[in-house]
């Protein structure tokens, strides 16, 4: 339980040094990873049940030949195929809003270090460092919340078009 409590002080911390525009990145970034998880959840437990699906739709139909039958396997394909790429270009936006947050904070703290000589001059360095952190950390915050993703939005894209081309494959062999 200290640990727990340990942990969130240090996250309040951090997030009071470096300005409320950590608040949004940290939005941002439940928000992406939320996805990553469930695409990888649909990868893992749903997609098998829908390829399933759509290799017995296509193998209980008697015509595989006609130009009616091959209207109705890429209906099939494309079905699936939108079930495999839902939520990946959302990711792909959160992956790219979060530099950008990052930016926004930078400009915010430079900002209030701005403000700071305007009302001090050079001389209150410590009033200044404040601001020089409200617009350092974002810009850190943005770029590693950004990299954290971008693997995995990049796997999830490559994973969608090789399953559906695997389907394709499938249902072309009959």
């Amino acid at each position: 339980m200290v640990a727990l409590y340990n942990l969130l002080e240090s996250i309040r911390g951090f997030i009071e040094l470096g300005g409320d525009v950590l608040w949004a990145i940290m939005v941002v970034l439940l928000a992406m990873w939320t996805l990553i998880i469930e695409r990888y959840w649909f990868l893992l437990r749903v997609y098998p049940k829908e390829r399933r699906r759509a290799i017995d739709e296509w193998e209980a139909r008697d015509d595989h030949r006609s130009w009616h039958a091959h209207r109705i396997k890429e209906e099939l394909v494309s079905g699936v195929r939108q079930k495999l790429q839902r939520n990946v270009t959302m990711i792909q936006t959160l992956i790219a809003i979060c530099p950008l947050l990052g930016l926004l904070g930078t400009v915010t703290g430079m900002v209030a270090v701005f403000d700071v000589m305007a009302f001090f001059g050079t001389g209150n360095a410590r009033a200044m460092a404040a601001g020089v952190s409200k617009a350092t950390i974002p810009t850190m915050a943005g770029m590693v919340a950004a990299l954290s993703g971008v693997y995995f939005a990049s796997h999830l894209d490559r994973k969608a078009q090789v399953e559906s081309e695997k389907l394709e494959d499938m249902l072309q062999n009959d």
